[in-house]
């Protein structure tokens, strides 16, 4: 694998974009992947970032451990399986463009409307559209690199405690990434190249982390939503052009 210091500068950018939102800042890591396109295909992307996202998701399992909310994850989980499980079926069979478009249109909806209720009173959605919005998750998370969104759209509502709320995307997401990995090692996504990197790598990704967790513990919890619903609207957008151009 051959890293000029362009694409060395862009990879640790990615990375260091990658780590403050795997530290609780949801949505910082939007260009993490586009980032990466600008120097190199897809694969080879995909193949740099999936090992560098597991060891942040190592070490932010255990900066927020133990404060997940379990009866979500119980439900989210099962039906993220299910949903990855079809995005690898169906990997190459579907209309990228499209269900980034569509799904950019939902996601800034959602935001929208987020940021018009953020006095609203919490409210827990039923438990049929977790399960619909759990698969969705780990369907775009396959085909899309975007699992975000489907999962915020279903947490937020229910106004978590800032922790909660952070500790249960971080596990939610490190139990993902761990599910997608045979599926990308067998497509021949990760390679030996691709380890190697990532571990040279990994003390300024987990600072990265480290500062994306102090960062979040400073923030007031009212105003830690506002921030995720305008990055949310951020990605919602960003989805939308990705789709349309």
């Amino acid at each position: 694998m051959n890293l000029d210091p362009t694409t060395i500068a862009v990879f640790m950018l990615a990375v260091a974009l990658l780590g403050l939102s795997k530290g609780g800042l949801a949505g910082m890591g939007l260009m993490s992947m586009p980032l990466m396109l600008f120097v190199m295909p897809p694969a080879a992307a995909a193949g740099l970032i999936l090992p560098v996202l597991l060891t942040q998701d190592a070490f932010s399992v255990w900066l927020y451990r133990w404060k997940w909310d379990v009866p979500n994850l119980k439900l989210l989980l099962p039906a993220a399986l299910a949903g990855i499980v079809l995005g690898f079926i169906l990997f190459a069979l579907l209309p990228t463009r499209v269900l980034l478009a569509l799904l950019g249109v939902v996601t800034l909806g959602f935001a929208i409307r987020g940021l018009s209720r953020l006095r609203a009173p919490a409210v827990v959605p039923p438990r049929i559209v977790g399960a619909v919005l759990g698969m969705l998750s780990g369907f775009t998370s396959t085909v899309l690199h975007q699992g975000g969104p489907p999962f915020q759209i279903y947490l937020l509502p229910q106004k978590l405690p800032r922790d909660t709320f952070v500790a249960t995307s971080v596990a939610f997401f490190a139990a993902l990434n761990l599910i997608k990995l045979p599926g990308f090692i067998a497509l021949g996504v990760i390679t030996r190249d691709g380890i190697i990197v990532a571990a040279v790598a990994a003390p300024f990704a987990l600072l990265c982390t480290w500062l994306g967790a102090k960062l979040v513990s400073v923030i007031e919890p009212a105003r830690f939503y506002l921030i995720i619903h305008l990055l949310l609207a951020a990605v919602g957008v960003k989805l939308i052009t990705d789709g349309l151009l």
